[in-house]
């Protein structure tokens, strides 16, 4: 019988399908990611340390691999077979993401690897989030959105074959897998026709204009797909030259020395031509819809609980103090009021790690000389062990929204009470998600145990 396909491998087949078809749905895609290849060439020219630090790490080849895609599904049974699917390819839900926060009726998860090994070979993620209907406050519209997304299949019946052929198996094989990655492309790809009337489409809109995105089309379209840069600001000053619209503000924390968390900026949607049902249903009225776009994202270090409290605290100070608006106003004071705030922010990797605000890999170093004896501050002082930040792999409920509003027609920030309900989400989901923290407080302390076995 012919071997297994590693399910790494049909990550990296399907990420790379999808990139193909997101460049070919949205041209200026592939400047973006010719804008990020300059500049991260460029900075690992500049920054020496860096570089030998992306190579020692193992993470050059991941650098060029580095994407994540954002969808959004209607229903529960979406998302419960949507996990099915990602499951094929070593993909898991972690964390759960509350939009509500900033105004936007979806909660999320993440879909990425969690193994490190898994993380290096490709550390594809998709954001997920499932459309609240019961943020819909009319319910009449609540109810109309409810049958027209009941009404829909955004799964082939060939698509849904081979998931379960993988369940059943414990994978796939070459063939079956190319099969796998062509049908699910199905699922993300463009539909330039609605299944719906232009009326319905601007009442929907008009109640959020996501909802109308979610429920008005045949499929969870690709929304954006992302490249990983090493200075998000340079690709953000650049972003017009490469014929581009920025968006007001880079989501995330300010420049800084040692990044943290995930910075994210994009350049706007752009309108694209629909055909909407006409009354009579044997005809198309023609119109636009804006959802597709292009992002970009910074990451840096994972942050403790005591790290990502601090954190929380200094972004809502600032969002508190300075709203940009719907046309970008204000944007300025924002960014100095972040940089002046985040001034409490320890910026350097010692301190990071010597507060216990930040998450790190502890490697040994291989110097020669006993360290029988010695405890973890002092075998890093020594330099028989380096402390190495962890990256981080996941995502910032309030970025997100602000990246969703921009490119649904408003800029504007929003500060709204949390509406959480994660026991909802993990019904639909038909699963629990993992927890992010406990993820990087396990690669932690396995690699503090691994180094303590590994002294002389």
């Amino acid at each position: 019988m012919t071997d297994m396909l590693p399910a790494d491998e049909i990550r990296t087949l399907f990420s790379r399908a999808m990139s193909n078809m997101y460049r070919a749905e949205v041209p200026q895609y592939g400047a973006l990611i010719e804008l990020v290849s300059d500049v991260n060439a460029q900075i690992r020219s500049d920054n020496a340390g860096l570089d030998r630090r992306l190579h020692a790490n193992g993470e050059t080849e991941r650098l060029s691999l580095e994407r994540h895609g954002a969808i959004r599904l209607g229903t529960p049974e979406e998302l419960a077979t949507i996990r099915r699917l990602f499951r094929v390819m070593d993909m898991h839900p972690v964390g759960y993401y509350d939009l509500s926060v900033a105004g936007v009726p979806v909660h999320a998860t993440a879909f990425r690897p969690i193994e490190l090994e898994a993380l290096r070979r490709n550390p594809f993620r998709v954001f997920t989030s499932l459309l609240r209907l019961d943020l819909i406050p009319d319910v009449a519209l609540r109810e109309e959105a409810a049958a027209i997304l009941a009404r829909r299949k955004i799964f082939s019946p060939r698509c849904l074959e081979l998931i379960e052929h993988a369940e059943r198996e414990g994978g796939l094989q070459a063939a079956s897998a190319q099969a796998f990655v062509l049908e699910a492309l199905n699922t993300f790809c463009w539909h330039s026709e609605s299944m719906v009337s232009s009326g319905t489409y601007k009442r929907l809109r008009a109640a959020h204009p996501l909802i109308a995105d979610v429920v008005c089309f045949k499929g969870p379209h690709i929304n954006h797909l992302t490249p990983r840069t090493l200075d998000i600001d340079a690709v953000q000053d650049r972003m017009v030259e490469f014929g581009m619209s920025p968006k007001a503000v880079v989501e995330g924390p300010p420049r800084r020395n040692v990044p943290i968390l995930l910075r994210q900026t994009s350049f706007k949607a752009l309108e694209e031509k629909i055909g909407f049902r006409s009354t009579s249903d044997d005809d198309t009225e023609a119109g636009v819809h804006s959802a597709r776009f292009g992002e970009v994202e910074q990451r840096g270090v994972a942050l403790t609980p005591k790290g990502r409290l601090l954190y929380d605290q200094l972004l809502r100070r600032v969002r508190e103090a300075v709203q940009i608006g719907a046309d970008g106003t204000h944007a300025d004071a924002y960014q100095s009021a972040l940089a002046d705030r985040f001034q409490e922010f320890p910026d350097d990797e010692d301190s990071l790690r010597k507060e216990g605000l930040a998450f790190f890999r502890y490697v040994p170093t291989g110097k020669a000389g006993s360290s029988e004896g010695l405890g973890l501050d002092e075998l890093v002082s020594n330099g028989h062990v380096r402390a190495e930040p962890i990256t981080y792999e996941d995502f910032l409920p309030v970025s997100a929204a602000g990246i969703f509003q921009s490119n649904l027609g408003d800029e504007s920030q929003q500060n709204y009470a949390e509406r959480s309900a994660k026991s909802a989400f993990e019904q639909a989901l038909n699963a629990i998600v993992a927890d992010e923290i406990a993820l990087y407080r396990a690669a932690e302390e396995d690699s503090i145990a691994e180094c303590m076995r590994n002294r002389a």
